[in-house]
């Protein structure tokens, strides 16, 4: 079994990222890293509590600390999974997400939110018409279909090391995808559930001008790999 890293990036989880570590399987994942991304909690406290390793990033930015984490992990690790805080993505599915890496079918899974069950009121409407928006840009530019741009997804590390990651805010996500599009990587998507946050607020859909920002974030990345002035 490869070894498999899962970097959990988190702001003010103090109330649910203890679940959120415990709940990973054991049998699947060999290191937990949660990367505390500035939090004005005891995020970092409870994550140590549960068992994780804990990374600082103290500049806040959702790429910052998923590029905090993927650099922090052993050096062994083969896999890197990724996933949110709050528990909206279900860590007991990680074994599925990571199987078709491991026989050799692809390098990049995705989790899509779109293809399984969401919870009622678990995605905005902004979210969904987003995702179906970018899921066109992508297979118009590149002929590759994406339904969903989740969080919860699995990557060989020596396939995201290659992809020269450098968005540090929003455009994280999308940032990868795109680049994974344009190089050709093997890449499948696999449905997953969706659940409500059980505890604070979305950084991104839980505001306004979140969802603004990332929108408008989402869009740049994909134009910035198009025109080629993103290298990956």
């Amino acid at each position: 079994m490869p070894k498999v890293s899962v970097v959990i990036p988190a702001l003010n989880e103090e109330e649910v990222i203890e679940r959120t570590v415990l709940a990973v399987p054991r049998s699947v994942a060999s290191e937990i890293v949660v990367v505390d991304n500035g939090s004005s909690d005891r995020t970092a406290e409870a994550a140590l509590k549960a068992g994780a390793r804990v990374v600082k990033e103290p500049v806040r930015g959702y790429g910052r600390a998923c590029l905090a984490g993927t650099n922090a992990v052993s050096e062994d690790c083969e896999i890197i999974v990724l996933m949110d805080a709050d528990l909206s993505d279900d860590p007991s599915e990680m074994e599925f997400l990571i199987r078709p890496i491991v026989e050799g079918e692809c390098d990049f899974v995705l989790g899509s939110r779109m293809l399984g069950q969401r919870e009622k009121g678990s995605m905005t409407s902004a979210q969904i018409l987003g995702s179906r928006l970018t899921s066109l840009m992508i297979k118009i530019l590149y002929g590759v279909h994406y339904t969903d741009m989740g969080p919860f997804r699995a990557i060989r590390r020596k396939t995201l090391t290659s992809l020269n990651m450098s968005q540090l805010t929003y455009g994280w996500s999308i940032e990868m995808q795109v680049k994974a599009a344009s190089r050709g990587i093997r890449m499948k998507e696999i449905p997953v559930r969706w659940r409500n946050r059980v505890a604070g607020q979305s950084k991104v859909a839980g505001t306004i001008l979140g969802s603004l920002k990332a929108g408008a974030r989402i869009l740049y990345t994909i134009f910035l790999v198009a025109s080629g002035e993103m290298k990956g």
